[in-house]
């Protein structure tokens, strides 16, 4: 009995299988268990502050400064695996019907406050299994945030971060951030802000708030003609159409304001009305223009009346200044105002600065202004120009072919046409324009440069008798055939 009992321990005690236990550290199940414990601790290393910790990998090497941490766990999940592996392979039928399944964590999930556990089953071809990245920067953590003000919000979005835009549900919350895009100049940033009031708003409230914002209006019909949106292209156009055509009606009506004083104060209401931004500059000098006539026709309507101003004495006023276009109350400056200092609201210089009159129409209204009066002095200092040296020339930005032109018209002096004929460039034009305006000298000069004689003879015929241009092309002629021998 007793060597039967002894037989049997040997048994128990020699065979391949073995009883379950659960202190057992050897265990497959508690090396499992250990394997998740392991990769559990990965989620205090993430949590470190150490910005150098950024990847870790399943394959041994070490990355960063938790090399040893990531080497160490998997080595024990490799050794775990085989342990399992064989163990399974020598263990009882109730052993096999335990499937080959290890746990794998989500680490990236981590950062989004979730945390996923999932079973996977391990091929038999020994693919590595590489953790997805542990660490993003710290700029970019806040991506995920819904704490950034429409103007932040932009910025980033400019940077091309991802920014949600869904927490903006109030109307002001939405058009400040359409306002803050549109302020940042970027066609994307705009068009993708359009996109989210396009699907957030009415098309009455859009459409609305589009009126008064020309820009972001611009980008929504270049958007929606791209994507092919015809009806809702369609009735946007109709209703700035008749946005537009509103405007207008309500601005022709200062035409028929016969009260200076009130039309004025008209235009100064219209200049709040939702025009483009060219429109409401043109809007806005029209109201500054009539301003300033009403203080020039006081004045000048004072002098005339005192008789103070010789030049009012002599060239009496045929009409008033008061809602004349801007080019006709320079000419009225010019005329009557020319001396004046910039100071004054009256002065040419003034009206040209304040309405950014381009040089060209200046010239040629102060020009036509001051031939008419004959005060040739001022002709001659108006395109009297000196360079850094000190030395003076004429220099006319709108041609001095047209100089001459608008001098003849007002009856200029042969003398003053020919000063200002010899300064054209071009020989054709100033040979036909001294021919034109019979200024002899100036011909007989550019033929006598360009050494033909067939022309000056054929010229000599056209000047009178015995005049002092019939002498002075002999003596060139006489000068050519001598110079010839």
């Amino acid at each position: 009995m007793s060597r039967a009992r002894a037989d049997e321990e040997e048994y128990w005690h020699s065979s391949k299988f073995r009883a379950f236990t659960f202190d057992d550290e050897d265990d497959e199940l508690s090396q499992l268990k250990e394997s998740k414990r392991a990769v559990n601790s990965l989620r205090d290393i993430v949590d470190d502050d150490d910005d150098d910790l950024e990847r870790v990998s399943w394959s041994g090497e070490p990355v960063g400064s938790i090399s040893w941490s990531i080497k160490e766990t998997a080595s024990s999940s490799t050794s775990s695996l085989e342990g399992r592996d064989s163990s399974l392979q020598k263990g009882s039928s109730s052993y096999a019907a335990f499937p080959k399944q290890v746990s794998s964590y989500s680490l990236s999930s981590l950062f989004k406050g979730e945390f996923c556990l999932s079973f996977s089953a391990l091929s038999d071809t020994g693919v590595k299994n590489y953790a997805p990245e542990l660490r993003r920067p710290k700029a970019e953590y806040k991506d995920y945030s819904s704490d950034w003000n429409p103007k932040d919000t932009v910025r980033r979005m400019q940077r091309g971060k991802i920014c949600s835009l869904e927490r903006f549900r109030s109307l002001q919350d939405k058009l400040v951030l359409l306002d803050e895009a549109v302020a940042g100049h970027d066609g994307n940033v705009i068009t993708a802000v359009l996109i989210f009031l396009k699907r957030t708003l009415r098309r009455e409230i859009l459409f609305r708030e589009l009126e008064v914002r020309q820009v972001a209006l611009c980008h929504l019909i270049h958007f929606l003609k791209e994507t092919g949106e015809q009806k809702l292209l369609l009735d946007l156009l109709r209703l700035c159409f008749f946005s537009l055509s509103l405007q207008l009606s309500q601005y022709r009506e200062h035409l028929n304001i016969q009260d200076v004083e009130k039309r004025r104060e008209f235009l100064k209401g219209c200049i709040g009305l939702p025009f483009s931004a060219e429109d409401t500059s043109h809007i806005q000098d029209h109201y500054t223009l009539l301003e300033r006539q009403i203080i020039i026709e006081a004045n000048d309507r004072h002098l005339e009346t005192a008789g103070q101003s010789e030049i009012f004495r002599k060239y009496p006023r045929k009409a008033s200044i008061l809602n004349m276009p801007l080019v006709t109350t320079l000419f009225y400056s010019c005329f009557y105002h020319y001396t004046e200092a910039e100071g004054t609201f009256s002065s040419p210089t003034n009206l040209k600065k304040t309405f950014k009159i381009p040089d060209k129409q200046y010239v040629l209204t102060a020009l036509a202004a001051r031939a008419k009066l004959r005060a040739w002095d001022d002709v001659d200092a108006l395109f009297t120009t000196k360079n850094w040296l000190g030395y003076t020339k004429k220099k006319a930005p709108i041609g001095f072919h047209r100089v001459v032109e608008i001098l003849q018209r007002n009856n200029a002096p042969v003398q003053v046409l020919q000063e200002y004929v010899r300064l054209v460039e071009d020989v054709e034009t100033r040979l036909n324009l001294a021919t034109k305006y019979k200024c002899h000298d100036v011909v007989i000069e550019t033929y006598k440069d360009l050494k033909d004689r067939i022309q000056l003879t054929a010229y000599k015929c056209k000047v009178e008798r015995g005049s002092a241009e019939e002498e002075k092309i002999n003596s060139i002629l006489n000068n050519m055939v001598r110079n010839a021998y």
